[in-house]
């Protein structure tokens, strides 16, 4: 858990939602100069901040409408921090909770030194991280929607179908398969979406990797010398990263990732673990397929996780795998170097 600890003349914190915010701002000896709620308005709030606009910082949690606020608070030269969800709602709990009271806490856990911070994601690739996360949720709601094909051939006793439905004569041949009306309608509309979907998504993939040229340029080719990693598992890696040089230590890059688990240990017990859900999910999916798919066809990484499953589990063994191969990514993005299959298996 990193603080913010910076000291500042000004501190406001403001209690975000969609239409309106609670602003309150504190001077250095915690004197309230501002405790007012606002529509969500950039002038309103410009006109508030205006009088400390040079010594202030301002401070939210993290939730889904607080880009604006960092982009307003760039463009008026003003610094912005933002705050992590979970590790301020273990900090300020009290009795009686409501925006003016949250507003207050904000900005005094700022001047306090305890203000837990999340990352300040760039305005310039946000949108693109943003539209390749959407991208992940369509094609699981397309992969759910293949799984109802499955499902429905079970229900009506019908027998098992091998066909890969991101063809379109395989999409096409389920549309008169079922003797029911109702049942075949059902099935049309499964693919009428996926016939959408498979469209959509050729053309999104496409203007997502051009972006990560602009972005990223040669990393992008980096990531992608690692056996295993695609596009797709690249693009993920580099967008929900940002920038790598956030990251001070590879062992902070792992916890981030969710590679690793942390014991939860009182009176010397041990309790199992704890934070399993804190980190970065979409990380945590990608370099887990990037440990199967490195395994496909290659007798050196099979070798390796036979190894590994003599002290352990096949599953514990696939997680050191996973974590193995976020520390190399790590490295790769760190220093600019290809992948090294010797040197990964070795170490």
């Amino acid at each position: 858990m990193k603080f913010y600890t910076t000291l500042h003349k000004y501190y406001c914190g403001i209690d975000l939602h969609a239409r309106l915010l609670y602003v309150c701002i504190l001077d250095e000896h915690g004197n309230k100069l501002v405790h007012q709620k606002i529509k969500a308005d950039p002038h309103q709030l410009h006109k508030l901040l205006k009088p400390y606009i040079e010594q202030v910082v301002v401070g939210v949690e993290c939730m889904h409408c607080w880009y604006w606020v960092s982009d307003f608070c760039r463009e008026i030269n003003v610094e912005f921090i933002l705050g992590h969800a979970l590790y301020m709602k273990a900090i300020h709990g009290g009795k009686a909770k409501n925006d003016k009271i949250d507003s207050y806490k904000i900005a005094s856990l700022m001047r306090g030194g305890n203000f837990p911070l999340a990352y300040n994601y760039p305005a310039e690739t946000r949108a693109t991280r943003d539209l390749l996360r959407r991208r992940t949720y369509v094609m699981r709601h397309g992969s759910e929607l293949k799984a109802h094909v499955v499902n429905t051939d079970s229900q009506y006793n019908l027998p098992a179908q091998s066909l890969n439905l991101k063809n379109v004569s395989a999409r096409d041949g389920l549309r008169d398969y079922y003797d029911d009306p109702v049942v075949q309608r059902m099935i049309a509309l499964d693919m009428n979406i996926l016939d959408c979907y498979i469209r959509e998504l050729k053309h999104v993939e496409s203007f997502i990797e051009g972006k990560a040229k602009e972005h990223y340029g040669a990393l992008l080719n980096i990531v992608r010398t690692f056996p295993g990693i695609g596009q797709i598992l690249a693009l993920t890696i580099l967008y929900e990263i940002g920038d790598i040089n956030r990251f001070p230590s590879v062992q902070q890059f792992a916890s981030y990732s969710r590679l690793v688990k942390c014991k939860a240990e009182s009176a010397g017990k041990t309790y199992g673990t704890s934070g399993n859900k804190i980190g970065n999910g979409y990380l945590k999916w990608a370099f887990s397929e990037a440990a199967v798919l490195y395994l496909r066809g290659n007798d050196n990484a099979k070798r390796y996780l036979a190894k590994l499953q003599k002290r352990m589990s096949k599953g514990k063994a696939l997680s050191a795998l996973a974590h193995k191969i976020g520390r190399c990514v790590y490295f790769m993005l760190r220093d600019r170097q290809v992948f090294d299959e010797d040197k990964f298996l070795n170490r």
